[in-house]
């Protein structure tokens, strides 16, 4: 089945949150945020502001009648700076005027005077300092100490991955239109409808059954607008409540980057020790996070990266420590991998080492270390592993020794170009890792006439799931997918929702549409035993029909629900999904948090021009666990985009600070991302056929999250054709691997001296 926005997507028909609409008298708001990184306000001055055409009101802490606070995990965030500001891109006040242009005028002759405090960049500066957003955290299997006697190598050293822009298409953005009886309606582009909702009650001092949030679609959210949209929802409706009219907010792209979180920048350092069967015997890790300036998901996100931080490998004395460090920067956020993939990134980078160290080849400790079923990960939960099977699989589907061959030959043959070659495995664990979130709703109507209503608390954001849904639901009556519509994300239709994220979203909603839909089933074949004289249980919907005994009677769906409804029984159904056997206890740092894992292998190859430092990536040809897919066309698609996101990540994606906190990669100018020209040239995907039982919903395992993991190859095969070029070459374990990093690692001591 292909992905239902398809049709409206290509005739530019889809509803995104700049097609609704606008109500007559919709009023524009523009942010003016603070310039500095750290400091006391002294003054504020907007007279000069208000005066501009066009302006109506200017919003300041001060009109905020609830509590000025948008911290989720941690109530450590203003929504309107009051007394000091801590990240260039603070919002200190809001705007409003007759139109958008008005509005971003009047923000410009606004004027501050701002005492300013010393500004953190570094993470590690931030602990020095002990400017730590939550006390740290340690995650331990057997006994480190003691095993390093066990060890014959021992390998130390650091690691850091930059952040990442979440570089949605459609930016954050919010439309708040005034319902009668002081009731507020909030278009929003958000992942996360309910947290709108609880944000924008407690800012406004109003129950959150006054706040209706509702959300079509998304034009791409990769964790950014998780809990990161709420802040734009509530300043909409502070304002709309204020003034009795529509307001409307839809960032320009340079005020997005700006004031908006990224993926977190980690700073780490490693120990590894090795037998002399090269089998790793024991991991010790630090991470520290940058996290910003206020917490926002920075510990659920720090938590997740110690998760992974063993990756696809069982490693009996493991100690993992992290740091969640304040800085004065925009708080960082989630990001596609939630802190799992700069968790893995160290392990690869230590097995690397580790190899290098030891003149072998890092596949070979990688292979010998892979999980097993059975195996204990670092939190206590017993793996049902496939990372043994992906990576067999990869090895002779693909022929990784002719591949190895093919690299060798290349680089013996070219003096002034490099191949590189590396395979990465990943295992990722599919939950929210608060246990308390892995919940779900899902609302269906069957109407008189045969349709089908479905209404969940999944937002669609490019990801395919309103089409894995209606799957669901055409899958379960076994009728015409056509009968059914998906309708918008809605609060006041399905409440108290957990953010589309942790690529749990289509198991946790997907479980609760079968609920429903046996529920409705069940019902109505009830309705047909009564009719037919028969046992519930020779009862069968098929395609739009209704079979006794096998046997096809005259009774279509159609007429099915008529009789239904004709005999007063219910024809719609709310039902509660939460994934059994899930916990953890953090006193202990033990339990079993996800409900399982995906696994996969990935062989990339690259080519590096040795003049100039640019590079190529030739292929990645993946091996992946999607469990038994429900939409290959949709998992496939994600697989792909992850991948491509994940390269960009590791390999041209740099974002840059200065000291004094103000972002410099601000604009698609000077912030790059893939294009057609820089995606690997071949990309080859195999389903891996398993047929065991898991708890995805009809055994089709989550896939949005995963394969961005495989992008950490197209490092490590750069850092191989490096040193194809130069054996001495000591290049730092420093993401992403730009041009610029790949010329001065082939031409270190020449560089320097010319410089």
């Amino acid at each position: 089945m292909m992905n239902i926005d398809s049709y409206t997507h290509v005739r530019g028909e889809s509803v995104y949150l700049d097609d609704i609409p606008l109500v007559n008298g919709t009023l524009f708001a523009s942010v003016f945020d603070s310039p500095v990184a750290h400091g006391k306000i002294k003054s504020l001055d907007i007279d000069a502001a208000m005066k501009m055409p066009g302006v109506v009101r200017i919003f300041t802490a001060a009109d905020i009648p609830g509590e000025n606070q948008i911290g989720g995990i941690i109530a450590d965030e203003e929504l309107l700076a009051s007394t000091h500001v801590h990240f260039c891109g603070m919002p200190v006040a809001l705007v409003v005027a007759t139109s958008d242009e008005a509005a971003k005028a009047a923000v410009k002759k606004i004027k501050i005077e701002i005492d300013p405090l010393p500004v953190i960049t570094d993470p590690r500066e931030a602990k020095e300092k002990n400017e730590l957003i939550i006390p740290p955290r340690t995650f331990q299997l057997g006994d480190t100490t003691a095993a390093w006697t066990q060890c014959d190598y021992i390998i130390e050293g650091s690691t850091a991955t930059n952040g990442q822009e979440h570089l949605y298409i459609e930016t954050q953005g919010a439309y708040a239109v005034p319902q009668e009886n002081s009731a507020i309606r909030i278009y929003s582009s958000t992942q996360g409808p309910t947290q709108v909702q609880r944000t924008t009650a407690r800012v406004l001092n109003i129950p959150m059954n006054f706040i209706e949030v509702d959300t079509t679609r998304l034009g791409g959210g990769f964790g950014g607008k998780e809990d990161q949209a709420s802040a734009w929802g509530a300043m909409c409706a502070l304002a709309a409540w204020h003034l009795k009219k529509p307001v409307k907010y839809s960032l320009h792209r340079m005020e997005d980057m700006r004031m908006t979180g990224k993926r977190h920048p980690y700073s780490s350092d490693f120990k590894i020790g090795l037998n002399k069967d090269y089998k790793i015997v024991a991991y010790e890790v630090t991470f520290f996070q940058n996290a910003g300036a206020a917490a926002d998901l920075s510990p659920a996100v720090m938590e997740r990266t110690l998760f992974h931080c063993t990756n696809s490998y069982f490693i009996p004395n493991v100690k993992a420590t992290a740091y969640s460090c304040k800085t004065n920067l925009p708080p960082n956020t989630a990001f596609r991998g939630f802190g799992g993939p700069q968790g893995m990134f160290v392990i690869e980078a230590a097995i690397a080492e580790a190899a290098a160290a030891l003149n072998v080849s890092p596949i070979l400790i990688q292979q010998k270390n892979l999980l097993k079923t059975g195996d204990e990960f670092p939190y206590g939960q017993i793996a049902q592993s496939e990372a043994n099977e992906c990576w067999d699989k990869a090895v002779n589907l693909y022929d990784l020794q002719k591949l190895q061959q093919e690299v060798d030959a290349y680089n013996n043959n070219n003096k002034l170009s490099k191949k590189g070659l590396a395979l990465m495995p990943i295992c990722f664990g599919i939950s929210f890792t608060k246990t308390l979130m892995n919940q779900a709703r899902a609302l269906v109507h069957v109407y008189t006439d045969g349709s089908v209503g479905v209404s969940t608390a999944g937002v669609e954001m490019g990801q395919g799931l309103n089409t894995k849904i209606l799957q669901v639901a055409a899958s379960i009556f076994s009728i015409n997918p056509e009968r059914i519509k998906v309708n918008t994300t809605n609060t006041y239709r399905v409440a108290n929702t957990s953010p589309t994220a942790a690529s749990a979203s289509s198991d946790l909603n997907g479980k609760a549409t079968e609920i429903a839909c046996v529920a409705i089933l069940q019902r109505l074949k009830e309705v047909a035993a009564e009719e037919f004289t028969a046992d519930i249980s020779s009862i069968e919907v098929k395609e739009d029909c209704v079979f006794v005994n096998g046997k096809q009677t005259d009774w279509s769906w159609n007429k099915l629900v008529q009789a239904a409804f004709v005999k007063r029984v219910s024809l719609s159904e709310h039902a509660h999904y939460a994934p059994p056997g899930i916990w953890f206890d953090t006193t202990k740092e033990k339990g079993h948090p996800f409900t399982y894992h995906v696994y996969g292998t990935a062989i990339t190859t690259v080519t590096i021009d040795c003049l100039r430092g640019i590079y190529e990536v030739d292929s990645v040809k993946i091996v992946h666990d999607f469990g038994k897919s429900m939409n290959p066309i949709i998992d496939i698609g994600q697989c792909e985009g992850a991948l491509v996101q994940g390269i960009g990540w590791m390999t041209m994606e740099e974002m840059l600070y200065d000291k004094e906190g103000k972002l410099k990669s601000n604009a698609l100018s000077t912030y790059k991302v893939p294009d057609i020209y820089s995606v690997p040239k071949e990309i080859t995907i195999h389903f891996l056929e398993t047929e065991k039982e898991n708890l995805a919903i009809f055994r089709s395992k989550a896939v949005g999250e995963p394969p961005l993991m495989y992008g950490i190859g197209a490092y490590f095969a750069l850092f191989n054709a490096i040193k194809a070029f130069n054996p001495a070459a000591n290049i730092p374990y420093d993401a992403p691997m730009t041009p610029e990093k790949v010329l001065m690692s082939l031409y270190p001591q020449t560089l320097k001296e010319n410089k």
